[in-house]
């Protein structure tokens, strides 16, 4: 149970015995106010929604509520005018904390509030035959950041890696391949060579318009099983794959499924079926589209003129299969937000067609990458390759290692997990929705609020354990004036607000949330190491504050995890 709980079960007993019984726990839980200044207290209670309850002045109702709460973990419950101000017996919440983090070690701020069950996420999902961007960065570590944290509050998270691997330019890819390639070039750089000829078919079409419908052409050869398509189609897709893995290895990123659009070719017939059954589909200049007037929303394309199938179609048969596949609590689209009107559409047809369960179904957009403030362009060929920038990362805090601590052991590790950390933290401290500039200075920067510096802070900490001979495992026990200034009570009330971030984080669907945290509990620490000797002549001190240490590290440790980076113990 968090402080915050505590304090609004406390007001809630009070509240009942003041004769008001329709205020809930959670209800005074979502009330209460963390003050602006320490010293007004460590949680406030506004009395002002009270007052009709209790048909008397938020004053006079905080003067009586006070009266009717004790409890030992309190210092002092202060009255300050429609405010009721708690301040924590800071002795007693810092060795209970401590004790707390310790003992659950990283299972601190675990829930079962999924219960075991099934929710699966759509992460990544870069298209083949293209390489690999920083465009394609904010899916993957934005998806990835999300199931850690559905895994810690107890659910089961399905990372799907729902590649492009269907689609009209597959079509154009096959005409340039036919037209311009060369077999031994793309074998020998496969992603550089199809994205080359990606780009040109681009260039010639502006000037040939007849290419635009060969690739059209070519992409319903492909979905009629041709078998010369199907097989350029396969190599592409081959190739492409083991190229991301390269990448994903790099990231620490693992996935449940690479089932792409293609996998949902043989199931979407039933769903053209289902919505005819449902009276649902209408013709539209020679479409067929499900109107969704009544939502003030365009009409939901599902077959072209031509009879091919759109990326709708795709995604109500991929709904339908992960529905009957796993009965999930929630599905998750991490898909950017120029994609929001498709999802809407998407949802509604599925509610119209009789699901209750689409109203679990949520996409968790978020801005889009730019460069020189535009946006990135493959066919364009303006684009930043995330294998470049992560290589980039490495070598750079490579350097520094070597200039700075020359004599670290396994060098290269070290420089992997902070370079690409570095990287993904970069991404995951702006709120998923902003819009972001790539920056290769703000990246890679180690000072400030950046993924480096909360890393060496976790590393700092434990190389305050080694030098102070701290004894993992002992009885905790905090002696009296050892951790009772305001540097310590900061760093003991910031590891008291982590369950309560992660639990917002889960609701929000915003890993940002614990970014902002793991940067706030860092630069926390680093106040209280440089205003506090940890490392005390007296025994029983020293204990106590590496006791405070420890459980910083495991909350740091267990935050970078969660948003997928390493700790490293030296740096």
């Amino acid at each position: 149970m968090s402080y915050k709980q505590l304090v609004a079960e406390k007001i809630n007993s009070a509240l009942t015995q003041l004769g008001v019984e329709d205020f809930s726990t959670e209800k005074v839980l979502d009330m209460l106010e963390t003050p602006p200044n320490p010293k007004m207290g460590d949680v406030a209670f506004p009395c002002f929604q009270l007052a009709k309850a209790l048909r008397k002045a938020p004053p006079m109702i905080s003067q009586e509520l006070a009266g009717h709460i004790q409890d030992p973990l309190f210092k002092e419950v202060q009255v300050a005018g429609p405010y009721l101000n708690f301040f924590f017996n800071q002795h007693a919440v810092t060795h209970n904390v401590i004790q707390t983090v310790i003992s659950q070690g990283s299972a601190y701020g675990d829930t079962n509030i999924g219960q075991g069950r099934n929710v699966p996420i759509d992460l990544s999902s870069p298209n083949i035959a293209k390489p690999f961007s920083m465009g394609h960065l904010r899916s993957t570590v934005i998806g990835n950041a999300t199931a850690n944290i559905l895994s810690k509050h107890g659910y089961q998270p399905i990372r799907i890696n729902h590649l492009g691997d269907w689609g009209t330019q597959f079509g154009k890819l096959i005409v340039a391949y036919k037209k311009w390639g060369d077999e031994e070039a793309v074998k020998a750089e496969p992603i550089k060579e199809l994205l080359t000829l990606y780009i040109k078919f681009h260039e010639e079409a502006e000037h040939d318009k007849s290419l635009e419908d060969q690739g059209r052409e070519w992409f319903k050869k492909l979905e009629d099983g041709d078998e010369e398509a199907k097989h350029l189609w396969q190599w592409f897709r081959d190739e492409s794959l083991q190229e991301f893995m390269k990448i994903y290895d790099l990231l620490g990123v693992s996935f449940d499924s690479t089932a792409g659009e293609a996998f949902y070719n043989d199931k979407m017939d039933r769903i053209v079926d289902l919505l005819e059954q449902k009276g649902l589909l209408t013709e539209s200049e020679g479409a067929m589209v499900v109107s969704l007037e009544e939502y003030d929303m365009p009409p939901c394309l599902i077959k072209k003129r031509d009879g091919a199938t759109l990326y709708a179609t795709r995604d109500l048969a991929a709904a339908l299969y992960r529905h009957e596949e796993f009965d999930f609590a929630k599905a998750l689209y991490c898909v950017g937000g120029e994609q929001r009107l498709h999802f809407q559409q998407v949802f509604k047809v599925l509610e119209k067609m009789g699901y209750d369960w689409a109203k679990n179904m949520h996409h968790i957009p978020f801005g889009m990458m730019l460069k020189d403030g535009k946006k990135m362009s493959t066919r364009k060929g303006k684009v930043v390759l995330l294998e470049e920038v992560l290589a980039q990362a490495i070598h750079d805090v490579k350097q520094v290692i070597e200039e700075k601590n020359p004599t670290l052991a396994d060098k290269d590790a070290v420089s992997r997990q902070v370079g690409v950390g570095a990287v993904i933290f970069h991404d995951l401290k702006h709120f998923r929705l902003n819009d972001i500039n790539f920056s290769w200075e703000e990246m890679l920067t180690f000072e400030g609020e950046t993924g480096p510096y909360v890393q060496y802070t976790h590393a700092r900490a434990c190389s305050l354990l080694k030098r102070g001979g701290y004894v993992p495992g002992g009885e905790i026990n905090i002696v009296e004036g050892a951790l009772e200034g305001d540097e310590s009570w900061a760093v003991v009330t910031e590891l008291l607000r982590f369950p309560e971030v992660l639990e917002r984080a889960l609701e929000d669907f915003d890993p940002s949330q614990v970014a902002r945290y793991v940067i706030l509990l860092a630069q926390t620490f680093n106040k209280f190491y440089a205003h506090v000797r940890i490392v005390a002549e007296d025994e029983a001190v020293k204990e106590s504050r590496l006791h405070l240490v420890a459980a910083v590290i495991e909350v740091l440790k267990e935050g970078l995890r969660l948003l997928g980076l390493q700790a490293p113990e030296e740096m």
